[in-house]
């Protein structure tokens, strides 16, 4: 009779786990790749426009959206060894973010520690993340050929798209 409970219990949290990822991960990131993209792209209409828009131009614009790619890759992966290794952790995180009001005083989830090999390195692998996009931004803006507003915002349209594109295949598992 045990196994037939945990074994419920695991199925249970990984689909809570999936539902957390789609609602918590991929729904803002579709949403702000999209803003930074848009963004991005008039930025770089207003450059065509009033400035001068080269080859390097296109070389560097798409470097930065490169550059946000890996790195939305790189957490995208990192995210989805934690959905298959500890479904549990964004689990508990869904059930947190489901209670409202009173009830999520009253009885509040403990979200279980993540155990693995390099936990510890996680946060400085998240600062090197996102001072990369900036530096990328930054170098890109002080050559010349791209704006400062592109600059900044097409390297997190790289970062989010990349985050949606990848966790595609990987939802989709479920159903088969």
């Amino acid at each position: 009779m045990p196994k037939i409970i945990t074994a419920k219990r695991l199925a249970g949290d990984t689909e809570k786990a999936r539902e957390y990822v789609k609602t918590h991960i991929l729904f803002p990131s579709g949403l702000l790749g999209l803003i930074f993209m848009v963004a991005g792209a008039a930025s770089l209409v207003y450059q065509f426009m009033i400035k001068t828009y080269s080859w390097q131009t296109f070389l560097e614009t798409s470097g930065l959206l490169l550059v946000g790619g890996l790195l939305g890759w790189a957490q995208t992966r990192y995210h989805q060894y934690l959905l298959r290794e500890h479904p549990g952790h964004f689990a508990s995180r869904m059930k947190i973010f489901s209670r409202t009001g009173i009830k999520r005083s009253k009885r509040e989830v403990l979200i279980p520690p993540l155990e693995h090999r390099g936990r510890s390195l996680v946060p400085l692998w998240y600062i090197l993340g996102i001072g990369a996009l900036f530096g990328a931004s930054a170098v890109s803006s002080s050559l010349g050929q791209v704006d400062y507003t592109a600059a900044f915002l097409l390297p997190w349209a790289g970062f989010f798209w990349a985050k949606l594109f990848f966790w595609r295949g990987v939802l989709g598992e479920s159903k088969k």
